[in-house]
């Protein structure tokens, strides 16, 4: 939670109005540093959010994200969690064994912002109707360009959240 993308990312959402909450993934809590499967974390995903929808995030608007992983998970429950839009950060679109993971970027259902490292040795996925794609010098940590990155998420955000109230 103290990587300097999310700490951009968060102070751009708090300079557009949006309150954040940060959530550590329950495998880092308990000290593993490699994930468990996708319906592990997705479940577990799904369960915060809606402990946060139930209490002080109640009736806001939810855009849902992450870096890496995290921006995975975003996509693949955006629907479950009724997500407005989704923030990707350093989305990992090349699995290091091959595999492409386009599917979740195109199953997320709702406005989608990836903002990714022009060296990222995990892609760089192409924009959509609904995806914005966001190149900045860097690779996959986002350390490069920090106030691009602000830049960028508070733009987008801006834009995302008069839609909402419109």
């Amino acid at each position: 939670m103290a990587a300097r993308d999310l700490v951009a990312a968060t102070r751009a959402a708090n300079a557009a109005g949006v309150s954040v909450a940060l959530v550590e993934q329950p495998y880092r809590v308990a000290g593993r540093r490699s994930p468990p499967r996708a319906p592990v974390l997705d479940d577990a995903w799904i369960a915060i959010v809606e402990q946060l929808a139930a209490g002080p995030l109640r009736a806001l608007p939810l855009i849902s994200g992450g870096r890496s992983s995290g921006a995975r998970v975003a996509c693949r429950t955006a629907a479950a969690t009724g997500a407005i839009a989704v923030l990707c950060l350093a989305f990992p679109l090349v699995a290091p064994s091959g595999a492409s993971r386009q599917e979740e970027l195109d199953g997320a259902g709702v406005p989608v912002l990836v903002v990714q490292g022009a060296s990222d040795r995990f892609g760089i996925p192409e924009p959509a109707a609904t995806r914005s794609v966001v190149v900045l010098e860097g690779d996959h940590g986002l350390k490069s360009d920090l106030a691009g990155l602000a830049d960028e998420v508070h733009t987008w955000l801006t834009v995302i959240l008069a839609g909402a109230t419109s």
